[in-house]
């Protein structure tokens, strides 16, 4: 999966396979040994598990940074490369 963002321990990273299995546009979040999954439009948890202070900080980079996401899930349908995206300061 090519990583898209990293800050504070969590890397964002995100992928476009079969489209019935990825309807939804998403990006996963690992930290540590946890990974969730996330929508983007709107930002919200969908699978997996991370702790608290790394989920709120995903929600709220999600918050500042959809469209970017949603461009590079754009990107990834027509089977281009996506872009960094600045993480949280």
């Amino acid at each position: 999966m090519p990583e898209i963002a990293r800050f504070y321990g969590v890397i964002i990273t995100m992928y476009f396979g079969d489209p019935s299995r990825h309807p939804v546009p998403h990006f996963h979040a690992r930290y540590s040994e946890y990974e969730a999954s996330f929508a983007i439009d709107p930002p919200a948890w969908l699978a997996g598990m991370l702790p608290r202070r790394p989920l709120q900080l995903v929600l709220a980079w999600a918050e500042i940074h959809q469209a970017e996401l949603m461009a590079n899930w754009q990107r990834l349908i027509n089977d281009e490369p996506v872009q960094k995206i600045a993480g949280l300061r």
